[in-house]
């Protein structure tokens, strides 16, 4: 019994540390990185903060109005990974009216009554985001990546995305990036780098 004890103890450390090493804030790495949040440019040297950065989904085959949810989206993610809550409230506001702007029209019958349901769900997270502190701000784009994921599998983008997962954000929770490089925008600055690429879309 002693024995089975140890090696219980000894099985949850190592699992324990191994989590830890998977997700660890590298404070070195976060000091070379920190104002570089933009994935589409990391040149700071106009002095502007790189939330005010805009990550751009260029794409004349796609729907517009897609493309404009997705490049608000961006940017709303890109501010949350930069810590800069005023940025999340202020693109969460952008979001709110671009998500509302969906004209699903040219969509078949069913795939109008998905992107309603789903049109409905965003707009109240990125509502609640437009005017909730930071911890909550995170706790409404979990729910508000999955809308747009959802979203997306419906309008399709000729842009290739990145669905990236952190497994230790609220039981795992997943985003859309432009890049394959994980910059977390559940726990910025202190876990930039915790998370994968789950999969490829497009």
């Amino acid at each position: 019994m002693k024995i089975l004890k140890t090696t219980t103890e000894i099985l949850a450390m190592a699992f324990l540390a191994l989590t830890v090493m998977s997700c660890k804030d590298i404070k070195k790495e976060n000091s070379n990185t920190k104002g570089s949040h933009s994935e589409m440019n990391h040149n700071n040297s106009d002095g502007h903060h790189n939330s005010d950065k805009k990550e751009m989904v260029m794409d004349n085959n796609q729907d517009d109005d897609a493309v404009m949810i997705l490049n608000d989206y961006f940017n709303l993610k890109n501010a949350l990974v930069s810590d800069d809550e005023a940025k999340a409230k202020e693109y969460g506001g952008v979001l709110k009216q671009s998500i509302s702007k969906l004209d699903i029209s040219k969509y078949n019958k069913q795939e109008q009554e998905e992107l309603s349901d789903i049109i409905e769900d965003a707009v109240e997270h990125a509502e609640h985001i437009s005017e909730s502190p930071m911890p909550h701000q995170r706790e409404h784009f979990k729910i508000l990546s999955k809308d747009i994921i959802d979203m997306v599998a419906i309008t399709g983008t000729t842009t290739k995305l990145y669905e990236q997962f952190c497994p230790m954000y609220d039981g795992g929770s997943a985003w859309l990036s432009m890049s394959n490089e994980v910059k977390n925008p559940y726990y910025g600055n202190k876990m930039l780098k915790c998370g994968k690429v789950q999969r490829e879309i497009n």
